[in-house]
């Protein structure tokens, strides 16, 4: 009766969002304080004072909440690409650039404009699972190729190996939802060197579309390396639902190499989807807030001792799991395969994970902890227990 794809798809896309009711429910039985939910990356941060003192300079400007040109306004794309341009070393105009609603609108939009039916889009595991439906959406066929163990760098070998003439585009998301791995500068130039080599042998362009909500949150000084200074043909979809905790907003951007051939069209193609595909335009009131605030992000710091204080404690009481560089996610390794089962076995401790499976990526759950500090402080208790349910103290 229904799309059977879609409706086989829900168990894994609703993942995240079945353990975040859970966790509702479970507070209306035992309180808030007595339940430690970890479930979904929704930031307890408010935006940072800037935002604020935009926002209130903006609302009452006569005229902006009118329709404006379905690629946004003309003065806030310049200011993106200005910003862009100073980043990356890639001279880019208002015209490569096109405001979205969110990055899933930005994504949506670029994989439509780009595919052909049938045409491969990698995803490098564990990734966003909703990647596969968007690429679904715009006739692609997703490739999953899994990162190096350990690591989660991107596998270069296992790209390359996967590469064929069908071979679209690859999706990069550094820092990574779920890991909180940032890609290094390394991985990045071996990957771009591949590519190029393929792109002669096969005679095709591939493209990286580049997937970068946590950009601006990164730790210790680990180094984001600047995906338009690295890959020719590259595609930025941003949105500032973390940078700026804004995620109610749906408020972000793509942006288009200047170095894509015939780059023009594939704009017109993107603002033109961006109208068909019933999006109309972003948001005319944080369209102008964001453009005032491009350099701003909020305090990192304070995520920072927030992944210190539960990843200390989780490598204490037996646990493993790599230490995020960016983001706000840990990626824990599960004591048992079944990680359905182990976030149930949590469950009985009043915590809220999301299995790996759900991420491409069984044998591990996903931990956000973009929350109040005291709340990862009361959870800690659980966690020892939950260990010590599996024996790991």
């Amino acid at each position: 009766m229904f799309n059977q794809k879609l409706v086989e798809g829900l168990g894994k896309s609703s993942m995240i969002r079945a353990m975040f009711e859970e966790g509702e429910r479970l507070k209306k039985l035992y309180g808030a304080d007595k339940v430690f939910d970890f479930s979904i990356g929704n930031p307890d941060v408010e935006p940072p004072m800037e935002v604020q003192e935009s926002l209130r300079k903006y609302i009452e400007e006569p005229g902006l909440h009118r329709y404006m040109s379905n690629a946004g306004f003309t003065d806030v794309r310049q200011k993106v690409a200005d910003y862009l341009t100073r980043k990356s070393g890639v001279a880019l105009k208002a015209d490569h650039v096109i405001m979205v609603c969110g990055a899933a609108a930005g994504l949506n939009i670029a994989l439509k404009a780009l595919l052909n039916p049938g045409e491969e889009v990698m995803v490098i595991s564990p990734f966003f699972v909703e990647y596969l439906t968007y690429i679904d959406n715009a006739g692609g066929v997703p490739v999953i190729v899994k990162t190096q163990k350990e690591t989660f760098q991107v596998d270069v070998d296992a790209v390359e190996d996967a590469i064929t003439y069908k071979t679209k585009a690859i999706i990069l998301n550094s820092p990574n939802n779920p890991t909180g791995v940032i890609y290094s500068r390394k991985t990045l130039e071996n990957l771009k060197s591949m590519i190029e080599r393929k792109e002669e042998e096969l005679g095709t362009d591939i493209f990286i579309l580049s997937d970068e909500p946590y950009v601006s949150i990164a730790y210790d000084g680990i180094e984001v390396p600047n995906m338009l200074s690295i890959f020719k043909n590259c595609i930025i979809v941003n949105s500032f639902s973390k940078s700026l905790a804004l995620p109610g907003e749906r408020i972000g951007y793509i942006a288009a190499s200047s170095r894509i051939m015939d780059v023009e069209l594939f704009a017109a193609a993107m603002v033109s989807l961006n109208r068909t595909l019933g999006f109309v335009n972003a948001p005319a009131l944080f369209q102008k807030v964001i453009a005032d605030n491009l350099d701003v992000a909020v305090d990192t710091e304070s995520y920072k001792i927030k992944r210190d204080t539960l990843y200390n404690h989780l490598l204490k009481v037996g646990f493993s799991c790599v230490k995020p560089d960016g983001a706000f996610y840990l990626f824990l390794k599960t004591p048992i395969e079944d990680d359905a089962l182990f976030c149930s076995t949590a469950v009985k401790h009043n915590l809220l994970l999301v299995p790996g499976t759900g991420f491409g990526c069984p044998g591990y759950v996903r931990i956000a902890y973009c929350y109040d500090l005291s709340m990862i402080e009361r959870s800690l208790p659980a966690f020892t227990k939950l260990a010590q349910e599996y024996g790991l103290c």
